[in-house]
């Protein structure tokens, strides 16, 4: 596992995927875990996206290789910015082209906004847009919530999620796999077990209390800068998902110079899991 050091003196990893980074012709595109601070090997390849180009997949502070830093309180998504140039400076590159999935879409965007001129390329996969502003509402997810009332299991994983909602502290595996059903596009033994690993990929509680902290972000100071942004950003949203709803991805995309939206159709959270070579085609396609 290659690392690189950030500018206050932690030790920081990084994962590649479909190498290698010496070719010319196959720029990277750097990826940023959500989670928040989930350790990134539930990104795993994105379903086959690294066998278009190589993914330099960043573990995020504190979480996979990466050490713990000295100050829990870079664990602050605005304060974690510097990581990401510092890995552009590793890697030489005077561009980095960007993709980040979930709460790593704000990271994202804090870099973008920050340094624009750095950024070539922006992929917010089902990324809610709290960094500019326009977090996920109790709207938003009964919305999404009522597309799956005529699955099979709607009426079990609704009933499931009553009894979190009233005893979250001892609801059982059964209930809380019954209420993913709501996360993901399909249903199937590998969607369960990619569900049933995530708990373990949830290391570092500190860091995911922090990382979204209120003063890590000024939506509105957000918004003014990435009216800098020239680079094309692609705002990927899933048909079944609150992160966001397709029409909040929308009227997001408005404070970007050069934006567009893609809606992945049947798909969820993950839209790699759910339909690999849909997920690949949209986020390459033009």
């Amino acid at each position: 596992m290659p690392f690189f050091t950030a500018p206050d003196g932690t030790r920081l990893a990084y994962d590649v995927k479909g190498g290698p980074l010496d070719s010319h012709s196959r720029k990277p595109l750097i990826c940023i875990p959500g989670g928040p601070m989930r350790e990134p090997v539930y990104l795993g390849d994105l379903g086959g996206l690294a066998d278009a180009r190589p993914l330099v997949i960043l573990n995020l502070r504190g979480t996979g290789g990466s050490d713990k830093p000295a100050d829990p309180q870079t664990y602050r998504a605005d304060r974690m910015i510097e990581d990401v140039d510092a890995l552009r400076e590793h890697l030489g590159r005077e561009q980095l082209d960007l993709l980040a999935h979930s709460a790593g879409g704000t990271l994202a965007l804090l870099y973008a906004a920050a340094h624009p001129e750095r950024v070539s390329s922006l992929i917010l996969v089902t990324t809610a847009l709290r960094a500019l502003g326009m977090p996920p509402t109790p709207e938003h997810r009964a919305e999404a919530k009522d597309l799956r009332k005529d699955e099979p299991w709607y009426a079990d994983a609704c009933a499931a999620e009553q009894r979190i909602d009233e005893d979250e502290d001892n609801a059982s595996t059964e209930d809380w796999l019954l209420y993913a059903h709501f996360t993901y596009g399909r249903w199937d033994t590998a969607i369960e077990a990619f569900e049933a690993a995530s708990d373990a990929q949830f290391t570092n509680e500190e860091a995911s209390a922090l990382f979204l902290s209120p003063e890590a972000c000024d939506p509105e100071q957000v918004k003014a800068d990435l009216a800098n942004l020239t680079a094309p950003v692609l705002i990927l949203a899933a048909e079944y998902d609150a992160l966001p709803r397709p029409e909040v991805a929308t009227l997001g995309a408005r404070h970007f110079p050069n934006a567009r939206v893609v809606v992945q159709p049947h798909a969820g959270h993950f839209p790699w899991i759910d339909d690999p070579a849909t997920f690949v085609r949209l986020v390459t396609g033009p």
